[in-house]
């Protein structure tokens, strides 16, 4: 067998970044409606923005999500294809 050692290790990151429920959420959330703003995201998971905030930071490190400045708000929306496809996969019921 070959293996690629450092596709593996970036798959099993893009893994670990997506294993946790609220990170699940928002980015199954964020696939289902197209992006949205934290707010948003703050009243569909009842939690504090400083909670949904650390979340997205972590996303938006791995490369899982994008933001887009309008005004004072900011739209995020997944600008992985990877974990689009994975997601559809996973919640294909």
């Amino acid at each position: 067998m070959d293996y690629d050692v450092k596709k593996l290790s970036e798959t099993a990151e893009l893994l670990k970044v997506l294993a946790h429920p609220v990170r699940l959420c928002i980015v199954k959330g964020l696939l289902e409606n197209g992006g949205c703003n934290v707010t948003h995201m703050q009243n569909c998971l009842n939690a504090p923005q400083s909670t949904v905030s650390q979340h997205l930071q972590k996303l938006k490190n791995a490369g899982i999500i994008e933001g887009t400045r309008d005004g004072l708000m900011v739209n995020y929306k997944i600008c992985n294809p990877r974990v689009s496809r994975l997601l559809a996969v996973l919640f294909s019921d």
